[in-house]
C-alpha cells in the first residue's frame, strides 16, 4: 500500500498537466476560428507543409482538421499522411508532461520526417476524388464564441460575480496546484516536480519540468478566468472533462502501477536489448491502435531508461491517437493507405535508429 501513494500522486500530476494543455489547445482552436484548416487549399507543397504544422498541434484537433479537409477533397493523400505522421495525438501531452526536452526533439523530428514522407508519397499516390463527405461537424468551430476572449477587467469581475460551481472548482484545482508548486514544492526533497524516476540518460532537467508546469498552469488559469460559461460547459466540461479525464487518469495510473510491479521481477532494459527488433515491431503495431493510452507504456519505458529513443520515435510516427477514427469511419481504403504509409516510415526510421545506436 505504501507504494501506491506515489503512483497516485504521479498519475494525478500527469493528468492535471495533460488536461491543462488540452484546455489551452481547445481555447486556441476556438479563438482562431479553426483558421489553420482554411490555408491548405492552394498547392501541394503548401498542403504538405501546413499539414505537418497541423500534426504538431498536441491532441487530435489538428488531425481531425486534416481528415475533414481530406474528406472534403481540399487536401490530398500525401498531405493527410503528412499530418498523421507528424501528430502524436494525446501522447504529445504525456510527452511534454514527463519528458519535455525529448518531446521538443520528437516534435521537430516528426515535423521533418512528415514533410519528407509527404513529398515522397505525393510522387506515387494521388488524391482519390470519389470520397464521401462528412459534413462540418468533425471540424466544427463556434465562431460566435470569440467575443468571450477579451482579457479585460470587466469580464473577469463578471465571471467572479456570477461564479458557477464548475468554474470555482477548476479555479481551486488549478490555483491550488500552482500554489503548491510555487510555495510548497509538493515533490521531491530538492523542490522539483517528481513525475517519474527519470535517469540522467534521458537528459531531462527537473527545473525545466517545474517551470513547464508553472507556465502551463498559469496560462490555463488565466484562460479559465476569462472564458464565458458556454466555453466552460461545451469545451471544458463536455469535451475535456467528460471525454478525457477518467480515461487519461486510469490509463496513466494502471500503466504506472503495472510497470512498478513488473519492474520488481523483470529487467526491461535487458529484455528489450536482447529483442530489440521484436520490440520495434510491437511498438509499430501498437501504433495502429486509434487510442493514445497504450502508447503511454513506451513513453514511460523510455523515461525510465529501458527503451531506446529510436523505438519511441517509431511508435510516435505510426500512432495518431483518435485522429484516424473519423477517417476509418468514412473511408477504410484511406485509413489502410495512410496506416500502411505510417507503418513503413516508422519501421524504416526505427531500423535506421537502431543501426545507428540511437
Amino acid at each position: 500500500m505504501h507504494d501506491i501513494f506515489p503512483i497516485i500522486r504521479q498519475s494525478l500530476t500527469i493528468t492535471l498537466f495533460v488536461l491543462s494543455m488540452m484546455l489551452i489547445i481547445e481555447y486556441l482552436n476556438v479563438f482562431s476560428k479553426g483558421i489553420w484548416g482554411n490555408k491548405l487549399k492552394t498547392s501541394t507543397w503548401k498542403q504538405i507543409f501546413l499539414a505537418a504544422l497541423l500534426g504538431l498541434i498536441p491532441g487530435c484537433l489538428g488531425a481531425y482538421t486534416a481528415v475533414s479537409l481530406y474528406i472534403h477533397n481540399v487536401i490530398g493523400t500525401a498531405a493527410l499522411a503528412t499530418a498523421m505522421i507528424a501528430t502524436s495525438g494525446d501522447e504529445a501531452f504525456f510527452l511534454f508532461s514527463i519528458i519535455p526536452e525529448t518531446a521538443i526533439l520528437i516534435s521537430i523530428l516528426l515535423f521533418l520526417i512528415a514533410i519528407a514522407s509527404g513529398f515522397i508519397v505525393n510522387i506515387f499516390i494521388k488524391k482519390d476524388k470519389s470520397i464521401v463527405n462528412y459534413g462540418e461537424e468533425h471540424m466544427e468551430v463556434h465562431t460566435d464564441e470569440v467575443d468571450c476572449f477579451c482579457f479585460n477587467k470587466k469580464d473577469i469581475l463578471d465571471n467572479f460575480k456570477h461564479l458557477t460551481a464548475l468554474r470555482a472548482i477548476l479555479i481551486l484545482v488549478l490555483g491550488g496546484s500552482l500554489a503548491a508548486i510555487l510555495f510548497v514544492g509538493g515533490n521531491d526533497h530538492e523542490g522539483h516536480i517528481e513525475l517519474l524516476s527519470i535517469p540522467e540518460a534521458v537528459h531531462v532537467h527537473p527545473e525545466w519540468i517545474k517551470y513547464t508546469f508553472i507556465t502551463v498552469l498559469s496560462i490555463s488559469l488565466l484562460m479559465l478566468l476569462t472564458v464565458n460559461d458556454h466555453f466552460l460547459a461545451d469545451h471544458i466540461k463536455a469535451h475535456i472533462i467528460k471525454k478525457h479525464l477518467v480515461r487519461i487518469l486510469l490509463w496513466t495510473f494502471f500503466t504506472l502501477l503495472l510497470l512498478h510491479f513488473v519492474n520488481q521481477y523483470l529487467d526491461f532494459e535487458k529484455i528489450i536489448g536482447d529483442n530489440i527488433y521484436i520490440v520495434l515491431i510491437i511498438a509499430v503495431l501498437v501504433g495502429i491502435i486509434p487510442e493514445s493510452g497504450p502508447h503511454l507504456l513506451f513513453i514511460i519505458l523510455f523515461a525510465s531508461g529501458s527503451l531506446p529513443f529510436s523505438i519511441l520515435l517509431a511508435n510516435s510516427i505510426v500512432q495518431d491517437g483518435h485522429g484516424s477514427l473519423p477517417l476509418l469511419a468514412e473511408t477504410r481504403k484511406g485509413f489502410i493507405i495512410v496506416k500502411a504509409i505510417n507503418i513503413s516510415v516508422g519501421l524504416l526510421v526505427g531500423i535506421i535508429g537502431i543501426a545507428a545506436g540511437v
